[in-house]
């Protein structure tokens, strides 16, 4: 899946208090894994991602080869 750099923060940004954590646990992932998914770079922390990110409009396209972090993301944004 395809989304720009700037979507991807958007949804992070309209996650309520305590949803990285809430995902992470969910999904059995740490916490930092999660932050790393939505943009950070903190990899000693946490794992790498499966995303790919290519330069252009509305901060680059960011190629996501696993939609699950996303997919919950926008399931508590849902519940809000």
């Amino acid at each position: 899946m395809n989304i720009t750099f700037d979507e991807l923060r958007d949804i992070k940004h309209r996650l309520p208090t305590g949803s990285v954590k809430r995902i992470a646990q969910e999904l059995n992932l740490d916490e930092q894994t999660v932050r790393n998914y939505f943009g950070a770079n903190k990899f000693e922390d946490g794992d790498v991602t499966g995303k790919h990110r290519q330069p252009g409009p509305g901060g680059g396209i960011v190629q996501l080869s696993d939609t699950t972090i996303l997919d919950l993301a926008k399931k508590i944004i849902s519940e809000k």
